[in-house]
């Protein structure tokens, strides 16, 4: 089997030696250069054709922003972030993710050489992973037509509220920071409450719901637990714990707790659909968005078992199909389509409970 061909770019001659040395150390990759900066980085592609790039956030002579935009606009190649675990790293990653890096790994706070292990095993995952992904030019920070192809077909949806026991929650994985954005960007701001699961580490999460609430009609926060479940209100977990949803009396409210990681993922978007399977039943639309594995799949069909009506983003519009399309094969979901249609449905859905409930 051909070996995923990735190069290194980062400023830090310590850490392109110890990437080299994670990458080279593994049966099926290998590191066929390392580039100091954007600019030696270009001469290189060309000149090797690499399968996967890793990429620092922030490099020298140019900005690794320019360059990504630059580079998925030319050449859409799949990116794998080194980011720092710091406020300034967390924006500048999520805005890497928005210009179509596939996904990203945190810096160890306590020193590259040090965190070597931890950061070998999630960067050699997220190579593979990306190694497999599919790509979109994009142009000025947008996915091309292909993905977004059917965005205006959908007449805008409008609902009435009727109640407020209604839940919409969302799993995701890679590729997931932007398929969220296009699921909750259209959405009212008198939505239902939307629980949300992306996997995602500590020190981004909070950064990613904020910078959704700044583009979004509803709120959008990192939630917190205990908190009441409120309309018009989106929950993000928080990287490395996971989110349930439970009840107080009649109230909807957030329950976060450190237990064991479930399909090696904390937070988990199985733990959230089986505590919305229990809880909420058929007051829940579900969807299940981008993402390499299962998570989530098994749970899903407890939520339609339950009552639920679910939706998984189809295949073209996918970074990666592997949750939806475990999703699928199991039984789990209603419909599948484009990530830019799934948000107009969610309220056509809603409409049609209100018209019934009016009845």
């Amino acid at each position: 089997m051909a070996r995923t061909r990735v190069l290194i770019i980062d400023d830090s001659a310590l850490v392109r030696g110890v990437l080299t040395q994670i990458i080279n150390g593994q049966s099926d990759m290998e590191a066929i250069g390392a580039a100091p900066d954007p600019i030696v980085a270009r001469e290189m592609i060309r000149a090797l054709n690499p399968d996967v790039l890793t990429l620092d956030v922030e490099m020298p002579k140019m900005d690794g922003l320019d360059f990504l935009e630059r580079l998925m606009r030319l050449r859409p190649t799949p990116v794998v972030m080194v980011s720092t675990l710091t406020e300034r790293g967390a924006e500048v990653t999520l805005r890497a993710l928005e210009l179509g890096a596939v996904d990203f790994v945190a810096k160890p706070k306590i020193g590259i050489a040090a965190g070597l292990s931890d950061l070998g095993r999630d960067l050699c995952e997220k190579i593979r992973v990306a190694s497999r992904a599919r790509m979109f030019r994009h142009v000025n920070g947008l996915a091309s037509a292909d993905r977004t192809a059917g965005a205006g077909d959908a007449k805008p949806a409008t609902y009435s509220r009727v109640s407020t026991e209604k839940l919409i929650v969302i799993g995701a994985s890679t590729g997931g920071t932007e398929a969220i954005r296009e699921v909750l960007q259209p959405l009212p701001a008198d939505s239902p409450a939307v629980l949300i699961t992306q996997h995602m580490p500590p020190g981004f999460t909070r950064s990613f719901a904020a910078r959704l609430d700044a583009m979004c009609r509803i709120t959008v926060t990192e939630a917190c637990d205990g908190e009441r479940v409120l309309p018009g209100h989106a929950y993000v977990a928080p990287g490395d714990r996971h989110l349930r949803l439970a009840k107080n009396g009649a109230n909807y409210v957030i329950a976060l707790d450190d237990s064991e990681p479930v399909n090696r993922h904390r937070p988990s978007v199985e733990v959230l659909f089986h505590s919305v399977a229990a809880n909420a039943g058929k007051n829940v639309l579900g969807v299940m968005l981008t993402g390499m594995g299962k998570d989530g799949a098994a749970a899903m069909l407890e939520m339609k078992s339950a009552g639920s009506f679910n939706i998984a983003q189809d295949e073209a519009s996918c970074v990666v199909f592997g949750m939806p399309r475990e999703a699928i094969a199991c039984g789990a979901v209603d419909e599948v389509l484009p990530v830019t249609r799934i948000a107009a449905r969610l309220l056509e859905k809603l409409g049609e409970h209100g018209q019934k409930s009016r009845v």
